[in-house]
């Protein structure tokens, strides 16, 4: 036995030493300073993974505005400075912003390539993410979102409200469940026909427990999103495995096709997916399951960053609650709870800077999305004053939240600043500089250029109904008003808007009307 240890021990030091030796990457000349890490394949992923932030400050002060870091297999170029972020607009035929995003929607879904060069597919994602969640398409979304919205607050959760009594919950619970039941009807329907049905209650019931326990199966699938994405594979995660191919069963189109009110995208993506795709049924469904996971997994922590910062900052409530109340008034719209709903149209909600103001910076405080784009080609990458070679697959990469907390570009910015994006005449605010030179790209949570989120406007609107229905309808308050922030959970570094470390409890009731 301990020989056999011994030797086991010794092969695993002499393959170190090897790596070391051999299969570490050198640094060729014209290429950015590299950082290989002293763990094989690892390389620089668990100091990384740790504290992106931190890490990435520390290497910046070392190597200056590019450097590269060996990650988990992969060799990641990081620009640092604001003023070189256009460099990856201006080499985009030497870039590929889908490759990294298609493989690793395949890895995490579970579902074939969705690159059309691989053959599943001849659908143009891209294309049917903007034609169904932009333009006119929005306008319908934004319209059903405010319906659903207000029928989950209202009604489906009316076992807890009762005149004048508080309830208790967490906020981020409370975020939790109310967007997803929204979001969840606003794109995939409902069960039950709301027309003449004597059984509607009933059926509303059990529509809403199936949502519900779909949003416990998200729930544990996204816990363990951030290994699926670094390459580890679900077979390890039983029950998030179990939870993917629940949510996969519940959108096969055999089922989807009993809802009523599919939105367009849903639609859409059904016949394209039956017209232009060899997937399977379960794989066509887990092309959905994407859909949902996009929809949810960061919308769901942005409300509840925006709505911790304004209930901690009594006159960001107030300004905020001023602005919706006479947003309201001008669309000659009353609050009442006698079942007559409340309607914004994306004009009256683009028409709210000092909201837009708030979710930009509790955004900007929670996000850590990273840009990545891959190299198609070995090429020389040119920057502001310099430039530098790159080799084929490696990655090119923007961290945007060094940008945001970037203390020459915000001040005090670690602090919740509600008018930070609101210039002296109330409107947005657009000048921000570095250096004493103005940024073309200041705010980025949603990424940048062809690749940049094509769901955010949803999202942003999305945050403004809640918040509007939230202030119109219900008293609500901390439960501890001297809480502190919670910290932000850097598992999920790299994804989007990151969690809180641990709910917060608050409390809410209905206003007397």
């Amino acid at each position: 036995m301990f020989l056999a240890s011994w030797l086991w021990g010794t092969a695993v030091i002499l393959c170190c030493v090897s790596w070391f030796l051999l299969g570490r990457r050198r640094r060729r000349q014209g290429e950015p300073p590299l950082e290989n890490g002293f763990l094989p394949y690892l390389g620089c992923a668990l100091k990384f993974g740790a504290n992106p932030l931190e890490f990435l400050k520390e290497k910046q002060k070392k190597h200056g505005h590019i450097f590269t870091c060996h990650v988990a297999g992969k060799y990641i170029h990081f620009l640092t400075d604001p003023f070189s972020y256009p460099a990856l607009v201006r080499h985009g035929k030497h870039l590929d912003w889908k490759k990294f995003h298609f493989a690793t929607s395949a890895k995490a879904f579970g579902h074939g390539s969705i690159d059309p060069a691989e053959g599943n597919t001849t659908e143009n994602f891209h294309h049917t993410f903007i034609r169904t969640l932009q333009g006119n398409a929005l306008d319908a979304l934004i319209e059903a979102m405010m319906e659903n919205l207000q029928y989950v607050m209202l009604q489906s959760r009316s076992p807890k409200l009762q005149s004048n009594t508080w309830v208790t919950e967490g906020l981020y619970t409370f975020c939790c469940q109310v967007m997803f039941e929204s979001g969840f009807l606003t794109l995939f329907g409902k069960e039950f026909n709301s027309n003449n049905d004597k059984n509607l209650s009933s059926k509303q019931e059990t529509e809403r427990a199936h949502i519900l326990n779909a949003l416990e199966n998200f729930k544990e699938f996204d816990k363990i999103f951030p290994a699926l994405v670094a390459g580890l594979p679900i077979h390890l995660f039983k029950s998030a495995h179990s939870a993917r191919e629940k949510l996969g069963e519940a959108l096969l189109h055999k089922n989807l096709l009993k809802r009523d009110n599919l939105s367009e995208l849903v639609t859409l993506r059904m016949f394209l997916n039956d017209t232009l795709s060899t997937f399977d049924d379960m794989e066509k469904a887990k092309t959905h399951v994407a859909v949902l996971w996009a929809s949810q997994a960061n919308t769901i922590p942005a409300t509840f960053w925006t709505l911790f910062h304004l209930l901690k900052n009594p006159e960001a409530m107030r300004a905020a609650t001023k602005e919706v109340q006479c947003v309201l008034e001008s669309a000659e719209e009353s609050i009442s709870l006698d079942g007559k709903h409340i309607s914004l149209n994306r004009k009256q909600l683009d028409n709210m800077p000092i909201l837009d103001s708030i979710i930009k910076e509790a955004m900007r405080l929670s996000s850590a999305s990273m840009t990545f784009r891959v190299a198609k080609e070995d090429f020389t990458l040119h920057l502001e004053n310099d430039f530098y070679n790159i080799r084929k697959d490696d990655i090119v990469a923007l961290y945007p939240q060094l940008l945001h907390f970037d203390p020459e570009i915000y001040a005090d910015p670690l602090t919740f600043k509600y008018d930070r994006f609101l210039n002296e005449k109330g409107e947005e605010k657009t000048d921000f500089y570095r250096n004493g030179r103005k940024l073309k790209h200041y705010y980025m949570p949603f990424g940048t250029g062809i690749a940049k989120c094509p769901g955010r406007l949803f999202a942003v609107h999305e945050i403004k109904q809640f918040l509007a229905l939230m202030f119109s309808y219900f008293e609500i308050e901390l439960v501890d008003s001297n809480v502190k922030c919670p910290s932000l959970d850097q598992s999920r570094a790299g994804l989007g808007v990151l969690q809180p470390s641990n709910d917060i409890d608050f409390r809410y009731r209905l206003k007397c009307l």
